[in-house]
């Protein structure tokens, strides 16, 4: 299945997340900290979706928009943390 991720902001807080059916079943949020940073704060996904590479995804999502937008990411969520320390290769975006 190919999942779309998708993103929200809205004022200092926002979020990736996946939705199906109008559901949203998997969701990294995160706070802006100034002009240059986001903070990661948590990651859900929900259990059906466990086990699918969707908590991949979505970290591989906002990989992308920090590099896009010229900023960092401080990964606070457990989780977001443990997938970027696997993947070398995004060490510029933390």
């Amino acid at each position: 299945m190919d999942y779309k991720i998708q993103h929200q902001e809205s004022g200092s807080k926002g979020s990736f997340y996946l939705e199906i059916e109008g559901k949203r079943l998997a969701e990294m949020t995160y706070s802006v900290a100034g002009t240059e940073r986001i903070i990661v704060d948590h990651t859900e996904v929900d259990d059906r979706l466990r086990g699918k590479g969707v908590g991949l995804k979505l970290v591989e999502f906002a990989v992308n928009y920090v590099r896009e937008k010229g900023i960092k990411m401080l990964p606070l969520c457990p989780f977001a943390k443990a997938t970027l320390l696997k993947h070398p290769e995004w060490k510029d975006v933390w």
